[in-house]
């Protein structure tokens, strides 16, 4: 009998014109049933269509029979949580979650820190990651958190920190060490997307430096991912991008650190909320989680530590 045809997350969003998050959205509250493959969560073609019918107002017979009605049981039987951020040290969580309980079902959403906040504050995401650094202030995430969230009563606990830096080629050949070498004729950078940390850290650096990005070559040329944007300077189609010293090792570039960032986590104090939130504080504050995250090169010196409370 031939596979079902099935569709991930990304081909879902460009199906329906809709983003990511609101694909996570329908999947959190059983409107569209999905399954995990590894990292990806994929949904059937017939699930799609009869989601789409019922859209329109199509009265579709439900599954009632065999192995198709125990799975979808069991898909509405737990609650989902979407957990959003890009960051490894996220999958990491995400796994350990996992073993901890089978009354959640974790979700992960790959979006940046700003659109994974506003994605909170509309209530399609119910844990989210963030590294946003604030230029008046020199904080990172309060700033931020307390101006999307506003009216919401939130928790703020460290996952990791880590070094936010260029990426150069090796040996640093045109000795790039600060923004205003940006400026320079000589000079390509690659960028990453808006709503990111890194192009967070960016433009507000450059702002208070009184550096104008139109006056920088490839301001405007984007990547996704820290690793998108190591792999344009490996190729040397750029000179700098910004990125975690992490991914440099891994790609063979010369890194110039910048500043150490938090990366920290984000949930709204609910009261369906509660368990959660004491969930993830024991899982961060475990010995085991701390060890791996530290194996793989994370500063975890504040890892499990409440920031904020509001």
């Amino acid at each position: 009998m031939p596979l079902e045809e099935s569709y991930t997350t990304e081909q879902i969003a460009q199906i329906l014109k809709v983003s990511k998050l609101t694909v996570y959205d329908l999947i959190k509250k059983g409107k569209l049933p999905a399954y995990r493959v590894g990292r990806q969560m994929r949904v059937d073609a017939s699930d799609l269509e009869s989601y789409k019918n019922k859209a329109k107002g199509v009265i579709v017979p439900e599954r009632a029979t065999g192995i198709e009605a125990s799975t979808s049981t069991i898909q509405t039987s737990n609650r989902s949580i979407i957990i959003s951020g890009q960051d490894n040290s996220l999958d990491l969580l995400t796994k350990y979650i996992e073993k901890e309980t089978n009354l959640v079902r974790p979700l992960r959403s790959y979006v940046g820190s700003l659109e994974s906040l506003i994605s909170m504050y509309k209530g399609e995401a119910d844990i989210v990651s963030t590294h946003l650094f604030d230029g008046d202030t020199g904080e990172y995430n309060i700033p931020y958190i307390r101006r999307i969230l506003v009216s919401n009563s939130f928790i703020v606990v460290n996952l990791i920190c880590r070094q936010a830096g260029f990426y150069v080629a090796k040996g640093n050949p045109k000795n790039i060490t600060d923004f205003q070498d940006l400026l320079r004729s000589d000079v390509k950078m690659i960028n990453r997307e808006k709503g990111s940390g890194a192009r967070v850290l960016l433009d507000e650096k450059l702002r208070v430096a009184s550096i104008s990005k139109d006056k920088i070559r490839g301001y405007g040329d984007e990547e996704t991912s820290h690793l998108g944007v190591a792999g344009v300077i490996s190729k040397q189609f750029a000179d700098v991008g910004i990125g975690i010293e992490k991914v440099a090792n891994l790609v063979g570039l010369d890194f110039v650190p910048l500043t150490k960032e938090r990366y920290d986590l984000v949930i709204l104090k609910t009261e369906t909320n509660k368990e959660i939130i004491s969930m993830i504080l024991a899982i961060l504050q475990s010995a085991s989680l701390k060890e791996e995250l530290l194996s793989i090169g994370y500063d975890v010196s504040y890892t499990g530590d409440i920031v904020y409370e509001q």
